[in-house]
């Protein structure tokens, strides 16, 4: 009798750590698997790392990479590096059990070294707005704290529709994405800000061409005549300069003055406040009706 109460309470021990697998699919198709929640987590994705604080694993996190301002705690994280160069010496260092990877934000050479080196990987690859929630869902398994990452997914939700809601309806806008100014760049369909657009009323006057961010000729932005030309920028950011545009006075964006600049942080970063950069664009893209 005294063996059977051992073993019970020695298999109750165990059990909890038995339990506290977790197990998600990223967006490369792949199954991350931890022995239990990641206490200790690095971001290569400045949006990862927002998503991260977001679905409460704030205090797992021990490095960022370049650029993850936001919350303000991320500007107390070690910087390990930009998309160009990352320090795998640092990460290895940090002995981190989850590293966090914007898939094509990091090229495919550096996504292998982190493997070779035994790292465990959660690729992020956020195409839709409800991507946001569900990488929210996700990183909250991964992280053990689901109830704080579903309250949090879920008020992304509502603040989503709430926008799509308001701007049903409304009379088409013809919008030019300058992705980028020199080359010329813009998005097709498949990017969330194409998403954003649809969700506006607007229309990407380039949202048929095959590759995700496609460089143009003004030849053929002018013929688009796009009645918005809008874009994300920081403030001293050469890529809100319009000047270019001027010197076609036919274009309906340009004869109406009609530019927009959206702060590069809430419109550039597939995260929580991706829905406030939305709603921004949809503010100019009124304007222009």
């Amino acid at each position: 009798m005294i063996r059977l109460l051992l073993a019970t309470l020695a298999a109750a021990a165990f059990a909890p750590h038995a339990q506290a697998e977790v197990r998600v699919a990223d967006d490369a198709g792949r199954s991350v698997v931890l022995a239990a929640p990641a206490r200790r987590v690095v971001s290569l994705g400045p949006q990862l790392t927002e998503l991260a604080y977001a679905a409460g694993g704030g205090g797992a996190m021990v490095g960022a990479i370049r650029y993850s301002d936001f919350p303000e705690a991320a500007l107390t994280l070690p910087v390990i590096g930009d998309a160009h160069a990352i320090d795998f010496e640092r990460i290895v260092q940090l002995k981190p059990d989850l590293v966090l990877v914007w898939s094509s934000g990091l090229n495919e050479r550096h996504k292998a070294r982190l493997r070779s080196l035994g790292l465990t990987i959660f690729e992020s690859e956020i195409r839709r707005a409800q991507g946001v929630a569900d990488t929210l869902r996700r990183l909250g398994t991964l992280l053990g704290h689901a109830d704080l990452a579903e309250a949090a997914a879920r008020q992304f939700e509502t603040d989503w529709q709430a926008l799509a809601d308001r701007y049903r309806g409304r009379p088409p806008v013809r919008v030019f994405w300058q992705l980028w100014g020199q080359p010329l760049m813009t998005v097709n369909h498949e990017h969330i800000i194409s998403e954003a657009l649809r969700t506006c009323g607007g229309v990407n006057v380039f949202a048929d061409l095959p590759l995700l961010t496609p460089t143009v000729s003004w030849e053929a932005a002018v013929a688009a005549d796009p009645q918005l030309i809008a874009t994300a920028a920081r403030p001293d950011d050469a890529a809100r300069d319009f000047t270019p545009w001027r010197r076609f006075a036919n274009v309906s964006a340009v004869k109406r003055q009609r530019f927009a600049s959206i702060d590069g942080d809430l419109i550039g970063r597939m995260g929580p406040r991706f829905v406030d950069g939305a709603a921004a664009l949809c503010e100019a893209i009124e304007r222009t009706r």
